[in-house]
């Protein structure tokens, strides 16, 4: 793992869709004030050379906050704005890949595991760097995810020993429910980023992590 690599835990920001840069790098900025340390860039639909304009600007942002920037899916496209990682689903190439891409060992790589410990402990195997789990509850973005049973995260915490995030749904009246269970990280969209005061919501959600919860036994394997 590089060695500027801290800690994966509190908030995972992931930004909404939007052609708007300007109000996508407000929201960011707030996000980042409010706290969190992890911000991922994930925009399907727009045009090559606009996103990799938003995700540079971001890159920015989040360098000069201290914070590290993700980018989901795509690998060329977090190596070509400075990215400190990049999030893969099921369909956007093997770990492998994306190493073998990586040949200065720059990136933090994550992987969606959706419901299933076996898919997580074949990642951690294969050299990723944290696994994300869900949908645990009903989400606004993926309204048909898969959806994760809360004991996955206990089960993940004593099984693994990279951070997990938990992400779908979660919104400041459910997210101790999963730290409780065993997630050092929360991803999180609507919740934060429709909120009118992004920066205080940002700011509720990482206080959840400074709560003395009793979490279940972490692997050391």
């Amino acid at each position: 793992m590089p060695t500027n690599f801290f800690p994966l835990r509190g908030l995972y920001a992931i930004t909404p869709e939007t052609s708007n840069s300007v109000q996508l790098l407000s929201q960011a900025a707030a996000a980042l004030h409010g706290g969190a340390l992890t911000l991922q860039y994930r925009a399907k639909q727009l045009p090559p050379a606009q996103r990799l304009e938003q995700a540079q600007a971001l890159s920015a942002l989040c360098h000069e906050q201290g914070a590290r920037l993700i980018i989901n899916d795509d690998v060329s496209l977090a190596l070509a704005c400075g990215a400190d990682g990049v999030h893969l689903g099921q369909e956007d190439g093997s770990i492998a890949n994306a190493l073998a891409r990586d040949t200065q060992h720059q990136l933090m790589l994550g992987v969606s595991c959706y419901n299933s410990l076996q898919l997580a402990v074949g990642a951690q195997a294969a050299g990723a760097h944290y696994v994300a789990f869900g949908s645990f509850f009903t989400s606004r973005t993926k309204p048909d995810a898969v959806q994760a049973p809360i004991s996955l995260l206990a089960a993940a915490h004593h099984a693994l020993h990279i951070p997990i995030v938990a992400i779908g749904g979660i919104t400041l009246h459910n997210v101790d429910q999963l730290i409780k269970a065993g997630a050092d990280a929360v991803a999180v969209i609507s919740a934060l980023f429709d909120a009118p005061d992004i920066a205080a919501t940002a700011a509720q959600f990482q206080h959840y992590f400074q709560e003395p919860y009793e979490q279940p036994q972490r692997s050391t394997v």
